[in-house]
């Protein structure tokens, strides 16, 4: 029997990705507000993270894999930046995050063993100019991914992907014309930024019995950024 993956948000963007990658070998659902670019192959649960409460879904009795998409880049300067948008960006980011994750432990719990995986940013490791917001809301995500693998080992393993810039929708003002792409690319080390087929690759590996060895752990996708100085 397939084991089934719970996506939070997949209808574009990386979470479209994984969908991709896993809909052939896994029992994937969709969880999102839009089923406009849904995968064929995938079950659609109209859903709202911000607001909606996940125990309502007709999800499967046992899950044994979670991916929570939804994310923002709110990159302004500290002094431009208000305690309301923090809260937004802790909002999105974080406490829907806990919110699911919390109603969805019962299925978790009931699979075998489980792998859960959440989504960072380069820039929790790296300081960067302009990032107070997002990087704050996403050190959450990483140090609550960390305690949740250490209490919940070994049937459920968390893992965090962190990112450096991702050609995706989200991202689309940071990359709307061919300078803006090319002088991001030329601040990574691979000399490119990066794609949702590169975040997804390492998602579902996540997800996948290939990497039950590993929980507790935040992966710097990020072409080199977080670790390499090659200027």
């Amino acid at each position: 029997m397939k084991k089934s993956i719970l996506l939070i948000g997949g209808s574009y963007g990386i979470g479209k990705e994984i969908a991709l990658l896993l809909k052939d070998t896994h029992d994937v659902h969709i969880a999102s507000r839009s089923n406009e670019s849904i995968p064929e192959g995938t079950t659609h649960h109209t859903f709202n993270a911000l607001e909606d409460d996940i125990t309502k879904l007709e999800l499967p009795d046992a899950l044994h894999g979670l991916v929570y998409c939804p994310g923002s880049i709110n990159l302004k300067p500290f002094k431009m930046l208000s305690p309301t948008d923090f809260q937004e960006d802790m909002s999105v980011n974080f406490f829907s995050l806990v919110r699911i994750t919390h109603g969805l432990l019962p299925k978790l719990k009931a699979a075998e063993s489980a792998s859960l995986v959440f989504f960072s940013t380069v820039a929790v490791k790296v300081g960067m100019p302009f990032h107070t917001s997002v990087a704050a809301a996403k050190g959450a995500i990483e140090g609550f991914a960390k305690a949740l693998a250490a209490e919940y080992a070994p049937n459920i393993r968390v893992n965090v992907i962190a990112p450096s810039l991702t050609d995706t929708p989200l991202a689309k003002r940071l990359l709307s014309n061919a300078t803006k792409k090319d002088t991001m690319a030329q601040r990574h080390p691979m000399q490119r930024v990066g794609t949702a087929g590169d975040i997804a690759s390492m998602a579902s590996f996540l997800l996948e019995d290939r990497a039950t060895w590993i929980t507790g752990q935040i992966f710097g996708v990020d072409g080199g950024m977080s670790t390499l100085n090659t200027q």
